[in-house]
């Protein structure tokens, strides 16, 4: 499966396993739900083991097969994986590429050709684990093709929209924590084409400031070494020097807080009372945890937790914004802009290809597109009636 086809992973290196009562509760429901969902859960737990995929890809996997077998349910009245034909996969191809969705098996509106191209990759490595392990007794996926994929590019930055844009994330020379930590993040991220799972998965033991360098986990759990940018750097120092103690400080804050609200609520109450607030000691213990979790990570939030993959999405998106560069900003944006640019720049492309942490060189090729300046230039200089 290519990397546009695979669902989409971070950093996670844990096996898939429900973390929560909520997530376990939610496979519970599918289960009693489901006759699929024992064999769906049979092949989850192989990729998640197994293949050592990160979370957030099996539920990926989770989400595309639990959407189609949803489908087969409602649509063709079907329970068992043994009933299900190529035709009835062709009709579910059909329907995503329609509008011909019900509301309850899935989104009303029409798929593009790559979530399709996806799920059915999904389906794919479904039925040869099922296949595999003699649940069934032919791959009624197997001659089905994904939709054409029309070719299209990246977005990519103008150098100059870069600048703009990282002038904006840090508040076009503000001093104040937050200001700082964008500017960093965006410096970041354009600096060594991460993903943003992977800078906001970022730990102090991750980083070398002094021989700038970052070893970054992207997905598989490979790990690749990429290097800073003297710019990215320097933001980074200030980053880590003159804001995130300030950031990290309110955690701190927060947590004094709570524990000596505890201690008061402890000190006046009855013994009952006392053994619910017992319980409130196991969650503050669990917070001290969480809290000693977030001492090794680079970027904060504003509480001095963790920053999420979403606060980071917000965070780069507000740049945009306010850089005005009249297109919408999204973190890809920053990895597609430092691919291009190097490329434009001369650098090889297996090269481009180890900095991005890409399986296969044909995945990078797309970044070897000329782009329209470029394509004007040579135009203006080769042609004989151009000027």
């Amino acid at each position: 499966m290519t990397e546009s086809q695979q669902p989409s992973m971070n950093q996670s290196q844990k096996p898939h396993q429900p973390s929560t009562n909520q997530s376990q509760q939610s496979h519970a429901n599918q289960s009693q739900q489901s006759p699929f969902s024992s064999k769906i859960q049979q092949f989850l737990n192989h990729i998640s083991v197994e293949r050592g995929l990160s979370p957030k890809t099996v539920e990926a996997y989770e989400s595309d097969l639990t959407k189609y077998t949803n489908w087969l349910r409602e649509a063709r009245k079907i329970n068992d994986v043994s009933k299900i034909t190529q035709l009835d996969i062709e009709e579910y191809v059909r329907a995503m590429s329609s509008q011909a969705m019900s509301s309850q098996a899935m989104a009303a509106q029409r798929l593009g050709p790559r979530t399709i191209a996806r799920r059915i990759a999904s389906i794919h490595e479904w039925n040869k684990f099922m296949l595999s392990n003699a649940q069934i007794a032919s791959d009624p996926s197997a001659e089905v093709k994904a939709p054409k994929q029309s070719e299209h590019l990246p977005d990519v930055l103008s150098i100059s929209e870069v600048e703009r844009v990282i002038d904006a994330a840090g508040g076009f020379g503000s001093t104040d924590a937050v200001s700082l930590r964008d500017r960093a993040l965006v410096e970041f991220l354009y600096a060594t084409g991460a993903r943003v799972s992977e800078a906001v998965g970022l730990k102090f033991e991750d980083i070398d400031l002094a021989e700038s360098v970052v070893r970054l986990s992207g997905k598989g759990q490979k790990q690749r070494l990429v290097p800073i940018g003297k710019c990215a750097v320097r933001a980074l120092r200030d980053y880590l020097d003159k804001a995130r103690p300030i950031l990290a400080s309110r955690a701190q804050k927060s947590e004094a807080s709570a524990e000596s609200q505890l201690k008061s609520q402890v000190k006046s109450s009855s013994k009952s009372q006392v053994k619910s607030s017992s319980k409130s000691q196991v969650n503050s213990s669990s917070n001290a945890s969480s809290k000693s979790a977030n001492s090794h990570m680079i970027f904060l939030n504003k509480r001095g937790k963790s920053l999420s993959r979403q606060s980071a999405w917000e965070a780069i998106s507000r740049a945009g914004k306010m850089a005005k560069i009249g297109k919408e900003l999204h973190p890809h944006t920053l990895r597609h802009s430092f691919a291009t640019h190097l490329i434009s720049g001369g650098a090889d492309v297996r090269t481009v290809q180890e900095l991005l942490g890409h399986a296969s060189v044909t995945t990078t090729q797309i970044y070897t597109h000329i782009s329209p300046d470029a394509l004007m230039e040579a135009y203006v200089m080769s042609h004989p009636r151009a000027r």
